[in-house]
Formats: structure tokens, C-alpha cells, sequence
């Protein structure tokens, strides 16, 4: 009897054993991957949602993008996109645009128009500049219009002007942050022995005129001076140093809580000069302390 023989037939298909697992696992990965990011995206959305309120309790941030930024990601889970909204914690921190409320906002558009047209000699001469910033409203002052070179007071001539700038703040609820700037040339003189002196001193004698002259409240004011570390421009050019040696008057988004504005007559230009001690040899050698 004969035998026969077994015929192994070799499987062609065994491979697609090993590409269904293959495809599988990859199909997994994936699943993880986009659980993982949308489970990121949440945390940022939760993260700068916290953040907003935050600032938003402060009077930082807009009502209004709070509102969009809390309502996209409750629909989405994910923050709005730049198109999709217009203002953004990133865009509102990175960009120029002054951190208040909309209604501070315009506030500060009225006081800049009602200045402009006070001032509107001084800003055609280029010795008055006025814009809105991050900051607040910024009054800047340039030293050509109000100081002789090195000196902490104004020249006579200026405190009219002075007393326009003063009684358009002096009727508002904000804070007001007097910053003395200077040029990157060095000084020293027998009454400053830096420009860090000299802008200190100019920023205090213009808090001091608001103070005496024109009733302001002091816990209103603060006076701060910058030397030539804060330039406006660059200080490569005669015109950019003379750009850079100026005070800068800042309305503040903030409304003083401690006092309430105080509205009085302004006091007479004349008397505002009589009340700020003329500059004698001896103030020179050691200035007069501020009351």
C-alpha cells in the first residue's frame, strides 16, 4: 500500500496578522495623543480664564472679554481664536493698549480731547504731547517748553500752563503719577550730581506744585524720576535727546479710594509762582526738603 505523502501549502496571508495589531496600536497612540491635548487646551483655557478675573477684579481687563473668553470656552473648552475675539489676556498684556474697563476708557478719550484743545498751542510748538497708552494718559512735557537746562523748576512762563494741565485732573477721580525723564548725557552740577537727581527733583517740585498751587490731594500724586533709562526715542540724535529730557504727567486707570476729588478754584498763576522758593546759592548747595 503507498503511502502519501502531506503537502504543507505555506500561508501567503499571515502578515496581515501582524498589520491589523500594527494598525491597532498606532490607531491607540493617536486616541491618547488627541485625548492628552484637548485635556491641555482645557487646563489653558481654565488657567487664563483665572488669570482674567484676576486682573478683571483689579480694573485691568475688559468686562466684555472676559464675558467672550468665559462663553468660548464653556462652548469649546479651548480659548477663542486672535480672529475670533477681539481681546485676549496675551494681546491685552503684550500690546499698547490701556488696561481699563471701557467706560474708564472713554473717560480718558474726553480728558484727552478737552486737553488737546486747551493745549493746543503748546502742541503745535512740539512742547506738549499727549496719548493714551498701556499706562494710562500721558501728558508729556518737554523740557524745552518748561525748564532751563539742569534745573528742577519750571520757568515762570510755563505755570499758566501748568495750571490749565492741573485744574482739567484736578476735577477727576485718578490717580496721578509724575515721572521725571532725562537724556543719556551726564551731569553734575553743584545741586544734582546725576541725572537721577535731576529727575527725581523735577518730578517732586511738579508734585509740589499740584499740591500747593492747585489743592491737589497727595494721596493722589506720586513723583518718580528715570534718568535716561526710560528714553522715548533713541538718544543718538539731538532731536531724540531733546525728545527724552521731558516730565511726564500719567492720569492713572485707578480711582482713589482713600479721598474723594477735590474740587476748589484754581489759585492765580501769581500766587502758584510766589509759593514755589526761587532757586538761591544757598537751595543750590542743599535743596530745600518738600513740605
Amino acid at each position: 500500500m503507498r503511502r502519501h505523502k502531506d503537502t504543507h501549502h505555506s500561508n501567503h496571508e499571515r502578515w496581515l496578522i501582524s498589520y491589523a495589531d500594527f494598525i491597532t496600536l498606532l490607531f491607540a497612540f493617536f486616541v491618547v495623543m488627541y485625548a492628552t491635548s484637548k485635556a491641555d487646551q482645557k487646563k489653558q483655557a481654565e488657567a487664563a480664564a483665572s488669570i482674567n478675573s484676576a486682573f478683571r477684579s483689579l480694573g485691568l481687563f475688559q468686562s466684555a472679554s472676559t464675558k467672550e473668553t468665559q462663553s468660548a470656552m464653556d462652548s469649546t473648552g479651548s480659548l477663542p481664536s486672535s480672529q475670533d475675539s477681539a481681546v485676549t489676556p496675551m494681546n491685552v498684556v503684550m500690546g499698547d493698549e490701556m488696561l481699563a474697563p471701557p467706560e474708564v476708557q472713554q473717560d480718558f478719550e474726553r480728558i484727552k480731547r478737552h486737553l488737546e484743545g486747551l493745549l493746543s498751542n503748546q502742541i503745535a510748538r512740539h512742547v506738549v504731547s499727549l496719548r493714551i497708552g498701556r499706562e494710562g494718559l500721558i501728558i508729556s512735557l518737554r523740557e524745552a517748553g518748561f525748564y532751563d537746562s539742569g534745573s528742577a523748576v519750571p520757568h515762570p512762563s510755563s505755570i499758566s500752563t501748568l495750571g490749565q494741565i492741573a485744574d482739567a485732573l484736578r476735577a477727576t477721580p485718578y490717580d496721578i503719577r509724575i515721572e521725571g525723564h532725562t537724556d543719556n548725557i551726564p551731569i553734575h552740577t553743584e545741586q544734582f550730581d546725576s541725572n537721577w537727581e535731576l529727575s527725581t527733583a523735577r518730578a517732586t517740585h511738579m508734585a509740589r506744585i499740584f499740591i500747593v498751587g492747585h489743592q491737589f490731594t497727595p494721596v493722589r500724586l506720586s513723583a518718580s524720576g528715570y534718568a535716561e533709562f526710560h528714553p522715548a526715542t533713541t538718544n543718538e540724535t539731538a532731536e531724540g535727546r531733546a525728545q527724552n529730557r521731558r516730565v511726564d504727567i500719567i492720569v492713572i486707570p485707578r480711582v482713589t479710594q482713600h479721598t474723594p476729588a477735590v474740587h476748589v478754584p484754581a489759585a492765580k498763576p501769581a500766587d502758584i509762582a510766589a509759593s514755589i522758593p526761587a532757586p538761591t546759592a544757598t537751595a543750590q548747595a542743599a535743596p530745600k526738603p518738600l513740605p
